[in-house]
């Protein structure tokens, strides 16, 4: 079965990731939005993280695709030996 959940988790990750990352970018210079979280920028670092593990699951689908395009190793052929009956 040729289903691979890679392609679209990764796709999901990485999209949300960069709009996160852009949103954290553009609001940056808000101090008083960053106050509740310690002054960090949550938006920009999960931002990253989610961009970064987007990108993970594309290189592991990418990866993954790779070893499917191989053909398999041919079978040896069994051979049976022909007892006579008792």
């Amino acid at each position: 079965m040729g289903l691979d959940l890679c392609w679209p988790i990764g796709l999901m990750f990485s999209l949300i990731g960069a709009m996160l990352a852009v949103t954290g970018l553009v609001t940056s210079s808000n101090a008083d939005m960053y106050k509740r979280s310690l002054d960090i920028n949550i938006n920009l670092w999960w931002g990253l993280v989610l961009l970064a593990f987007g990108v993970f699951m594309l290189l592991l689908a990418k990866k993954g695709s790779k070893g499917a395009d191989q053909k398999p190793p041919a079978e040896k052929p069994q051979v049976t030996i022909n007892q006579p009956r008792r």
